[in-house]
């Protein structure tokens, strides 16, 4: 289910990344259209409105980018995050100076749209598991430099994030395994180096690395990566609860209602991220 009650992120971790994208549309001069047709004084009101049913994402970061531009805009947020919105609704208001409001306008909607979009999609992987215990995951697929928003995005969408940085966990893949000698090889190296608040998770993809997994101890979360069905639920069963589970790899919504039936713990799908499609937004004076 989608999380309308999330506490909003601190104002001082957004605010680089609202002016970054500011500085980045307003050049080195400014909206000169806008100072070019809109008389000083002009005051308007605007209404950000869905196009499209979802799940709403990015209210926070488009009411700081409106205020950012401009203080004295009046702002008020109509669905909040995490709220589920149908087509025509309105989903902020903002009034004041038009200038304001035009100038702000872009930034506002890229935000809005693209982490609506996230949070939409999210939604959809979720229901797909409904009534199974499976949980769904984003990954560090994100947009550069916008991870922190996107994965509160997911949140908003009744996912969860997984590691938000190479320095949250280890997590070991195929290529560590390789390159270091082995299953077993990794697994001692990351037992004598990790803090015991460093938690291990480890990626196989057959049922052989799954055993010497088992057999060596040190993990805490098994990755499954790029099985079908049938050998999730073999490796399910052949964990009998003694590691987390997490399904990986090609997860397309149409196979998640039966991956969350094998009792996976953990579903973790990079599209949530890097192929959500931006939930179409528009800003109506």
């Amino acid at each position: 289910m989608p999380h309308p009650d999330l506490p909003d992120l601190p104002d001082l971790i957004l605010e680089p990344l609202v002016r970054a994208a500011l500085m980045e549309d307003l050049g080195s001069c400014g909206d000169v259209t806008t100072r070019a047709v809109i008389p000083d004084g002009v005051r308007y009101a605007a209404r950000l409105r869905a196009r499209q049913a979802g799940v709403v994402s990015g209210m926070q970061v488009a009411r700081m980018a409106f205020h950012r531009v401009d203080p004295t805009l009046e702002v008020s947020v109509q669905r909040p995050d995490g709220a589920a919105c149908a087509p025509g609704e309105t989903l902020m208001t903002v009034a004041g100076r038009a200038a304001s409001i035009l100038s702000a306008e872009r930034v506002a909607l890229n935000f809005a749209g693209r982490l609506s979009g996230i949070a939409t999609l999210t939604a959809q992987f979720v229901a797909a598991a409904k009534g199974t215990a499976a949980r769904i995951t984003c990954t560090r697929k994100t947009t550069p430099g916008l991870r922190l928003v996107e994965k509160q995005a997911v949140l908003h969408g009744g996912g969860f994030n997984h590691r938000f940085s190479l320095s949250d966990a280890i997590l070991i893949k195929d290529n560590h395994i390789a390159a270091a000698g082995g299953v077993r090889a990794v697994l001692e190296a990351a037992k004598a180096t990790a803090s015991h608040m460093m938690r291990v998770e480890i990626e196989v993809d057959t049922p052989d690395q799954l055993a010497d997994v088992l057999a060596v101890g040190g993990a805490d979360v098994v990755l499954l990566d790029n099985m079908d069905n049938e050998a999730l639920r073999a490796a399910v069963a052949l964990v009998a609860g003694r590691l987390v589970t997490e399904a990986s790899g090609n997860m397309a919504l149409a196979r998640i209602a039966g991956v969350a039936a094998t009792g996976v713990d953990y579903i973790s799908v990079g599209a949530l991220t890097h192929s959500a499609p931006v939930l179409d937004l528009g800003l109506d004076f």
